[in-house]
């Protein structure tokens, strides 16, 4: 009887688990063998990881340290365009790229809108590791070029369709950030000028890896 009672105790905590995992629907990988830092791989890319900061959206220090990580054939492609942008006197600056699974359910917390932010059931692509936030800058100045609007911006203006209120140079810097990534493997955020996912983001897991284990 004893015996049995344990049985049962065993059984429906395993069930229990295996339907807190499908509620959540959430597998998270810890292998991250495949992920790389950017700032090795070029170190010309310039790099101002805004959640390692409370210069936010959030106003809350987000990431425990401003590292750069993505997985290696991301990297490559990132690579890539820099070397085209040097040509033209101009840099990529990374605001953000991988995303602790962790970090996300924080931002979920801070602001809980499925336009802007991932919902942790669903999870981020900055959770594969296979997307960046980026935008340009003046190789000779070092400062940035005029965009739409400022990081993580969620005005209308933001959209890669908005041309009301724009100048012309903010749209000709904007264009030419999009057709630069989509040249070169990545896809846009229809609502975010700076956010560019990999084509191939669905072959990523879910990460959870601290960026101090990296």
């Amino acid at each position: 009887m004893k015996n049995l009672k344990i049985i049962f105790i065993s059984l429906f905590c395993c069930s229990m688990f295996i339907a807190n995992c499908l509620k959540s629907n959430v597998l998270l990988s810890k292998d991250y063998k495949d992920l790389v830092d950017v700032t090795k791989v070029n170190p010309n890319i310039k790099i101002d990881i805004r959640y390692a900061t409370s210069n936010n959206f959030t106003k809350q220090v987000l990431y425990s340290c401003a590292k750069c990580y993505l997985r290696e054939k991301v990297a490559a492609k990132l690579d890539k365009i820099q070397k085209i942008l040097e040509r033209k006197g101009l840099c990529l600056k990374v605001w953000d790229a991988y995303r602790p699974y962790s970090a996300q359910k924080k931002m979920w917390e801070v602001f809980p809108n499925a336009d802007y932010v991932a919902p942790p059931e669903r999870g981020s692509k900055h959770n594969r590791a296979a997307c960046v936030d980026v935008t340009l800058v003046d190789l000779k100045s070092g400062k940035e070029l005029v965009m739409p609007t400022e990081f993580d911006d969620f005005s209308e203006k933001a959209a890669v369709n908005c041309f009301k209120g724009l100048t012309v140079e903010q749209i000709q810097n904007r264009d030419y950030l999009q057709n630069v990534m989509t040249q070169n493997g990545f896809t846009p955020n229809e609502s975010e000028w700076w956010h560019f996912n990999d084509s191939e983001w669905v072959v990523y897991d879910l990460l959870d890896v601290d960026f101090e284990d990296l």
